[in-house]
């Protein structure tokens, strides 16, 4: 496939749990590549290994997880061979992250022009009281009313939209070059949520910031990303330009999201759903582990786990239905 130019590159990364049950692959073999300048949309059911590929861009899986394999190129530096005092330098510098629940985030003791004023104090040296004018300037940018009066306010006392766009001065203070965003409109309602993804959207284009948008809703993703990964599984199922993957969706399980939307123009009594459930995290199938799913499943998909193929439209699959292998079963039967 040929790839836009990458700002990250993901090689090969396993991140596993070690737990009583047994050990989870929550990222599994994942490879992937970051545009630069560019959002990326991650999407997929819960469990399907979206967080944890993102905590694990930054090193910050604790036990019982571990990164198990795999490197994470920036710049051709790989992240995850950096010294613990070097990679401080990258976390909330040149990488930043909004997480899900800003009030578990936010720390409710300090104010929340103290905590945008951290960043600067920390990653640049700046004195105190210039880092917190600082934080009242990015308030203002963010889209905060009165940032001076905000900036002298607690978690508590803020709306969960306006502590959601503190999370993104936060993360945004040092002009970071690639931004995290975890589902960063969990919990806010439909008006509060538009205007986020409008924000980081705007904010993205105007600093040319590389955006991985983390996410179930594939709204969201047609609303604010350049591409998209589908993932299963701790895999990446299927790649693609957002206009492509909406216009041609080509896996199994991409289809099957895409089935389950509710949609006005079809004259349907109720969605149709994915059937089966997903495996279980510590004993997944030996092939393909969507197989047990999947509508076209053959006995070629439970025996091997296909590769990730790159396709004449410039996305990628990861299905036997787009073989040579595929058709000699087909032509066989």
């Amino acid at each position: 496939m040929e790839q836009p130019k990458p700002f990250l590159e993901i090689r090969n990364l396993t991140t596993v749990f070690d737990t009583d049950a047994g050990q989870v692959k929550a990222v599994n073999d994942l490879s992937l590549v970051v545009p630069e300048g560019k959002a990326l949309g991650v999407v997929g059911e819960s469990g399907s290994g979206k967080s944890v590929m993102s905590m694990s861009i930054l090193r910050l899986v604790r036990e019982p997880g571990r990164i198990a394999a795999g490197e994470i190129l920036m710049g051709g530096e790989d992240i995850l061979k950096l010294s613990e005092k070097a990679l401080r330098r990258i976390r909330g510098n040149r990488i930043s992250m909004i997480f899900q629940e800003p009030m578990t985030s936010l720390n409710p003791v300090f104010t929340v022009g103290e905590q945008i004023a951290e960043a600067y104090q920390v990653h640049q040296g700046m004195r105190k009281s210039k880092a917190l004018e600082r934080s009242v300037d990015m308030l203002r940018q963010v889209g905060i009313p009165s940032p001076e009066k905000r900036a002298r306010q607690y978690p508590f006392e803020l709306s969960g939209g306006m502590r959601q766009r503190v999370m993104i001065a936060m993360a945004l203070a040092c002009n970071p070059s690639l931004l995290i965003a975890d589902e960063p409109t969990t919990a806010l309602d439909v008006t509060i949520q538009a205007q986020i993804l409008d924000l980081i959207k705007s904010l993205q284009t105007e600093l040319n910031m590389s955006v991985i948008m983390i996410t179930h809703n594939l709204g969201v993703v047609a609303e604010t990303c350049d591409y998209v990964a589908v993932m299963y599984c701790g895999k990446v199922v299927e790649y693609a330009d957002v206009e492509t993957l909406f216009r041609e969706p080509k896996h199994p399980y991409t289809l099957g999201l895409f089935n389950s939307l509710p949609r006005h123009d079809e004259d349907r009594d109720e969605l149709i759903a994915i059937q089966g459930a997903v495996p279980n995290p510590t004993n997944l199938p030996t092939g393909c582990t969507f197989a047990p799913r999947c509508p076209d499943a053959r006995p070629l998909c439970e025996q091997e786990a296909p590769a990730l193929l790159d396709q004449d439209d410039n996305t990628q699959v990861r299905c036997w239905k787009f073989t040579e292998k595929w058709q000699e079963t087909v032509e066989n039967t």
